[in-house]
């Protein structure tokens, strides 16, 4: 069956969606005019076609607010903010609005704030949409509505999820409401948790479709959400279940790619493999004028001459290349970085190991970059952006015009078929290893961790220098000469067994392992817990980095403020708009 990677959905579904957003009050109240009554799609095709909507927006692009200020790799949001990257480009291109997310000098009426916030609540308010018009339905068998109950419920969780993260406290609608001018005054992880059970509850093991979810799916968010809120040992038991048990809706068991690049193929063949958990779909030439791809990330290229067409933004940091140093036994060093030399510097580099997963996440000077050759200086539009290059985003230049779109974008071969990775398997066994290392068994903890490491210590998908790249495998064909002095090697029996120095390894594991993929921030936020760990570490970033990038000039993280961002202004003024205001702002801002 045909995937779901639908984004301009048919004209009776768009027609019927009524954005909702929770400080509306008014508008919702009155009748829409030039739309069709609920009851005209409220058939078997018309509830699909409003679900398909619903999962069209899990890429950031589309609807209300969608596009590359809420992309759903939220590029910016948890990996810029949070070292992985700088804003790249120009000073000037971005420097109002995307540098002081980054920096965290942004204002409350940052558009790429808003455009999160909007986008979120168009998710929530299609996934309502479904379960109203599903009521109304006389045509629909009593399993398929148990299933699109759960997969809406599944979706607004996932996009109220989202917003949790992002903004802390934010107002919970659902598809009962009558008055949306609701206040942000409760914790809504019970609401999430509900409708995240409802997903398990109601959702199948078996999806023909690549790209919805089921029950497993279902299963690992809601143990990511008890982790988000510290429920070890409910998340543990999520885990306990979902490790041996847990398949794709296909049938198949989840694991690990042994070839850590296949996670980022834009290749049909390639994605939506085992270690893809949950995933936004992209498809290019496929007659949506590049609205089907993945338009979020589509700034997020070398500058010129390479793959895209523009435009030199998510450059990698310094600090995270250093990140990928280990010690004589292969392991990491967590604390010390950044000392000594700099890995690929301009004068006098680094030269001692590092983990090969480096060159899989960003691009480096004097390393091949796919199959493009080395990356040239010209790559990088902006001295000040270091000398690394986005990659995980990236297609092979075989790939050209047949995994990038060719279609009349604003640029050819700026859109790719890349999927987004919303969750991968390694995501999970890094977060199952966490609570273990809480509420479990510390062995066990270790025995996950060393799963993603050994798999990153498999050479056949390490890059190699004089070897063509195959993008139909995604791994060089002649496997002589490793690009870079390589050394990873899984931590040793009984090394987990001081509890600190395990946390330390598995955050430390998460960033390597999930860098320039949006985890980041939000993996800080939850482990600070009030104690200033999160500014800590960012003030840190910016401090060394500001010696590489400029543009981190005035930088700052402030606890208690920047672990989460602004409700937008605008929603709050529109909260406001016909009486007292029920939104209130987050603290400090």
């Amino acid at each position: 069956m045909k995937k779901l990677n639908i984004k301009v959905i048919i004209p009776l579904a768009v027609l019927l969606v009524c954005m909702v957003y929770a400080c509306q009050k008014d508008i919702l109240n009155r009748p829409i005019q030039r739309s069709l009554s609920p009851n005209i799609v409220a058939n078997k095709t018309g509830v699909e076609s409003l679900l398909i909507g619903t999962y069209s927006l899990l890429d950031g692009v589309g609807g209300r607010g969608g596009g590359i200020n809420a992309a759903g790799s939220n590029w910016l949001f948890g990996s810029v903010a949070a070292g992985d990257a700088y804003k790249g480009s120009e000073p000037s291109d971005g420097g109002n609005d995307a540098l002081p997310v980054g920096n965290f000098t942004l204002a409350t009426s940052n558009p790429y704030i808003t455009s999160k916030y909007t986008l979120c609540f168009d998710g929530v308010a299609r996934a309502n949409d479904v379960l109203r018009t599903l009521a109304l339905a006389k045509d629909i068998g009593a399993d398929d509505v148990k299933r699109i109950t759960g997969e809406a419920k599944f979706l607004r969780a996932f996009y109220y999820m989202e917003l949790k993260k992002m903004y802390n406290m934010i107002p919970y609608v659902d598809e009962t409401a009558t008055n949306y001018n609701l206040p942000n005054d409760k914790d809504i992880w019970p609401n999430i948790e509900a409708d995240l059970q409802a997903g398990i509850d109601n959702i199948p093991v078996s999806q023909a479709q690549k790209g919805r979810a089921n029950k497993w799916v279902a299963v690992a968010y809601l143990a990511k959400a008890k982790m988000f809120q510290h429920k070890y040992a409910e998340a543990k038991a999520l885990y306990d279940n979902l490790i041996p048990n847990g398949v794709k809706g296909d049938g198949s068991k989840f694991a690990l790619n042994v070839n850590f690049q296949r996670n980022f193929s834009p290749q049909a063949a390639q994605k939506n493999s085992p270690e893809s958990v949950f995933a936004a779909q992209a498809s290019v030439n496929d007659n949506s004028g590049g609205n089907n791809g993945n338009t979020g990330d589509e700034l997020n290229f070398p500058y010129t001459g390479g793959p895209g067409a523009c435009c030199g933004w998510f450059n990698p940091s310094q600090s995270l290349a250093n990140s990928f140093k280990t010690d004589a036994s292969g392991l990491p060093l967590f604390t010390t970085f950044n000392d000594g030399q700099l890995v690929s510097g301009k004068t006098n580099p680094y030269t001692g190991t590092v983990d090969p997963r480096i060159d899989i996440t960003m691009g480096r000077p004097n390393i091949p970059y796919l199959d493009w050759g080395n990356p040239p200086a010209a790559w990088i539009r902006d001295p000040t952006d270091g000398v690394f290059n986005p990659r995980k985003n990236v297609y092979s230049s075989a790939e050209k015009g047949t995994n990038s779109s060719t279609e009349n974008y604003w640029a050819a071969n700026e859109v790719t078929s890349n999927n987004v990775n919303l969750m991968r398997w390694s995501d999970v066994l890094l977060m199952a290893a966490e609570a273990e290392v809480e509420v479990g068994d510390v062995g066990k903890a270790l025995d996950y961790v060393n799963l993603v490491r050994n798999r990153a210590a498999g050479s056949s998908w390490w890059v190699y220098k004089n070897s063509a790249y195959d993008p139909s495998k995604s791994e060089y064909t002649v496997k002589t000469t490793p690009a870079d002095n390589y050394l990873i090697k899984p931590y040793p029996a009984g090394a987990f067994a001081d509890k600190n120095y395990a946390r330390k390894a598995i955050h430390f594991e998460r960033k390597l392992e999930l860098a320039m993929e949006g985890q980041r921030f939000f993996d800080l936020q939850r482990w600070d817990q009030g104690t200033g760990s999160m500014a800590d570490e960012i003030n840190a970033f910016f401090a060394y980095d500001i010696n590489i990038n400029l543009q981190l000039k005035g930088a700052h993280f402030t606890k208690g403020k920047n672990e989460y961002y602004p409700i937008p202004q605008s929603e709050i003024d529109l909260s406001a708009s016909t009486g007292k205001g029920v939104l209130k702002q987050n603290p400090g801002y």
